[in-house]
């Protein structure tokens, strides 16, 4: 992800498709439901799965298939084929699978893989190119391009790609940005001032929250005339991360740990196509262009602010589905470290739940510079009501597995 600079919404998109092939090919060898609470009857339909041969070592297929659909999804792929050889080597040195039945496990691993991409293959994804470019909007109030890479907008058609859970994504839209005005007293005044003070005034820790959820893979620093990308995680990476650190703590086993990377990064999949939904039909300009025209035009964001449209924010978004969809799954009050941005150079962070952890989340926007109040405080709401469709759902299919026939 991080090598490919991803966008957000793609990222999650990866992930997604990645972590339900290791969920599917768990399932089918197993003989679980575990995927049939995750997709539903349409895209199971469209899935042409057969029985798997028996004596397949579930754990090696799964980590495969995920492998392998990362290797065909994946810009860079490609680079994938080593991990699967040092994988096989290391799963035969143990003796988890014999050489006789490598090519076996081999086998249905891309067997599951192939169907997977094959479901990926009819979301839109591959339409993306073919549809009508975006171009800033003329007027006050819009966004347009930010400093200093000045790059065009991210992903302005993302809401044409199929979710998951989301039947209808006009049902989860937030209710609508304050109106531009300069007005003193105006909610989009009192707002734009919010974050002109705060930022303003920032504490050490105020700025140490905004830097560890920053999650910007679009980060640029110049050094004269010479543009230096600075590669970073995603948000739905972050997210992902601390899924992994609970499943380790909570010693979760194999078939919970891949059911629940699974749903996350489904879920994450929905919230930035309902989010990015919003982005480009509110098409809300960012705090750092308003401010630097018409309160101080040396004023900087504390974060480098990112290439598309402010309404809603999605880490606000993003950050309470998937806080709610952990909570519901590990308990109310699961206390962890988050240790996801060690790599990137900053200290971990203790957090007594996941709902607090996406409060700051949601709030570090602020402190970053780069969102208005409403546009944090509205993306709360959306991912709750996206999260609580998915957690109805989910509870619906497990309902309907149990039941007698």
């Amino acid at each position: 992800m991080v090598t490919d600079v991803a966008s957000p919404p793609a990222a999650a998109r990866f992930y997604a498709y990645t972590t339900l092939a290791a969920q599917i090919a768990w399932s089918e060898i197993t003989n679980s439901s575990y995927h049939r609470q995750l997709l539903s009857k349409s895209l199971i339909g469209s899935l042409d799965l057969d029985n798997p041969p028996s004596g397949l070592r579930p754990e090696f297929v799964s980590i495969y298939s995920m492998l392998e659909v990362g290797k065909k999804i994946m810009p860079s792929g490609k680079t994938l084929e080593q991990k699967q050889q040092d994988f096989i080597k290391t799963a035969l040195k143990k003796r988890w699978i014999s050489k006789k039945s490598l090519n076996l496990h081999l086998d249905y691993a891309k067997y599951i893989a192939t169907e997977v991409m094959n479901l990926a293959s009819t979301d839109g994804y591959n339409s993306l190119s073919t549809l009508t470019r975006y171009s800033p909007k003329k007027g006050d109030g819009y966004w347009y391009p930010t400093p200093p890479a000045y790059m065009a907008a991210v992903e302005p058609e993302w809401r044409t790609i199929r979710p998951f859970f989301i039947e209808d994504i006009q049902d989860f839209k937030p209710s609508p940005p304050a109106a531009f005005s300069l007005e003193e007293g105006s909610s989009f005044h009192n707002q734009l001032m919010e974050v002109y003070e705060v930022t303003s005034g920032l504490t050490e820790e105020e700025k140490l929250i905004a830097n560890f959820w920053d999650c910007n893979p679009f980060m640029v620093q110049y050094s004269g005339h010479m543009a230096i990308g600075i590669k970073k995680i995603s948000p739905g990476g972050h997210w992902v991360g601390i899924t992994g650190i609970a499943a380790q703590k909570a010693g979760l086993d194999w078939q919970d740990t891949l059911y629940i990377h699974a749903l996350v990064s489904m879920g994450l999949h929905d919230a930035f196509i309902s989010c990015w939904e919003e982005k480009y039909d509110s098409d809300r300009i960012r705090p750092e262009s308003v401010i630097q025209k018409y309160v101080d035009e040396g004023w900087r964001p504390l974060l480098q602010t990112p290439p598309f449209p402010e309404y809603t924010s999605g880490h606000s978004v993003i950050s309470t589905a998937t806080a709610k969809i952990l909570t519901a799954f590990f308990g109310d009050d699961f206390d962890f470290i988050d240790t996801s941005e060690v790599y990137f150079g900053l200290p971990e962070r203790e957090f007594s739940s996941f709902l607090q952890a996406s409060e700051e989340a949601a709030i570090s926007r602020l402190y970053g510079g780069i969102h208005f109040r409403d546009a944090i405080e509205e993306g709360v709401k959306q991912g709750e009501k996206i999260s609580d469709l998915i957690l109805e759902r989910i509870n619906a299919q497990v309902s309907l597995a149990d039941s007698p026939e």
